[in-house]
């Protein structure tokens, strides 16, 4: 199986999030990473799904969720032709001994330090999952307390706007 984002444009209603989950949790399709929020139009919010599927199923997905009420647009996004970048936060050990050695990892992947404490640091890091993966890898020997990371977020590259091209088409409906 291959890893899709999708860039889903719904309303900015009440049970949008639950209509679209339950889409995918009706067919059985696990969603790896999901990520909501508002665009420049707040009567619009964007959807960053990545999902697991096969051609013909990712297929089936799309025409499923287009005949959602509340879905104004779909893009796949291929990932050579999008920014996507996911959040982490990393709360790890570091004392007096190994608190210049946490600092130059964090150092060397440009993160940044948002929190001290006596006994830990709290680091946060912005980047494609294969980075932070990198910067886990490398901090998980001074021992990780606690970490959340978020879902992908991602906007196709070049001058075209997914949300302009579905206000458009939600101006012509009405």
């Amino acid at each position: 199986m291959s890893t899709h984002t999708l860039s889903v444009l719904v309303e900015n209603k009440p049970g949008v999030l639950t209509r679209v989950a339950g889409l995918f949790a009706r067919r059985g399709f696990n969603i790896e990473s999901l990520a909501v929020g508002p665009t420049e139009h707040p009567e619009i919010s964007r959807m960053t799904i990545l999902v697991s599927v096969e051609g013909t199923v990712l297929e089936q997905v799309t025409k499923q969720l287009n005949k959602l009420v509340n879905v104004l647009k779909i893009v796949e996004l291929d990932p050579n032709q999008a920014v996507q970048r996911e959040l982490l936060l990393v709360k790890v050990r570091a004392e007096e001994a190994t608190r210049r050695d946490v600092l130059q990892i964090v150092e060397l992947f440009k993160a940044k330090v948002s929190d001290v404490g006596p006994e830990v640091l709290t680091v946060e890091l912005t980047g494609r999952p294969d980075k932070l993966e990198a910067m886990l890898a490398m901090l998980a020997p001074y021992g990780i307390r606690e970490m959340v990371q978020s879902g992908m977020v991602a906007l196709g590259r070049g001058p075209r706007s997914m949300t302009q091209a579905a206000l458009r088409s939600v101006e012509r409906s009405a």
